[in-house]
């Protein structure tokens, strides 16, 4: 089993992600079940906009695509700004689009039979919008997503510290990680055992 994650985090390397220190808890609980995992850091990499699988020269996209059809689970994840996701998480869903109309050699969408779940982290409210917002878009994209397939943390309403600033209710974020860990990978199982046939 793979999994592949997308970090849409703002931020470029070295700076530290608050997203991928909580999505490495889904990560974590994943490898667990020998589960191999993949991350891209959409920030550091040159990925332009459009709804192509290859832009040309330079676009870095199509070894994401590569990655996302290896997989049969993908982690999603995104901060939260004024309550929306990122922008990178809208340009990767945005060239995502493109699998609309790839199909594998069995004739169905590419996103058939693989399992996708959201990760959201920002000091404000807005999690459960955007967990909604990038789930729908996965949906519409093929992908099969799991019941409370997501995790998120935020402070609460105001400016406040960031997750990697404080334990303010780490425990109850790091819990429901490791549940949805587990509801991707049974239902990834599932699907390989009996997948989704061609109409």
């Amino acid at each position: 089993m793979r999994a592949v994650l997308l970090n849409c985090s703002l931020k470029s390397s070295p700076e530290p992600s608050n997203t991928q220190v909580l999505a490495d808890v889904v990560l974590k609980s994943l490898t667990e079940r020998d589960c191999a995992t993949t991350v891209h850091r959409l920030a550091d990499m040159d990925i332009p906009p459009g709804v192509v699988t290859d832009a040309g020269d330079g676009d870095q996209w199509p070894r994401i695509h590569d990655d996302l059809l290896a997989a049969e689970i993908l982690i999603f994840a995104s901060p939260t700004w004024l309550g929306r996701p990122s922008s990178l998480a809208q340009r990767a869903l945005e060239r995502m689009d493109a699998m609309l109309s790839e199909t594998g050699d069995d004739g169905n969408p590419v996103a058939y039979n693989r399992v996708a779940g959201v990760v959201v982290t920002g000091n404000e409210d807005g999690a459960h919008h955007v967990i909604s917002e990038i789930s729908g878009a996965l949906i519409d994209i093929g992908y099969t997503v799991p019941g409370q397939a997501w995790t998120y943390w935020n402070m609460g309403p105001g400016p406040g510290p960031s997750y990697t600033e404080t334990d303010h209710r780490h425990e109850w974020s790091e819990k429901t990680a490791a549940a949805m860990a587990h509801n991707l990978h049974s239902v990834a199982e599932a699907l390989r055992r009996n997948p989704i046939q061609p109409r």
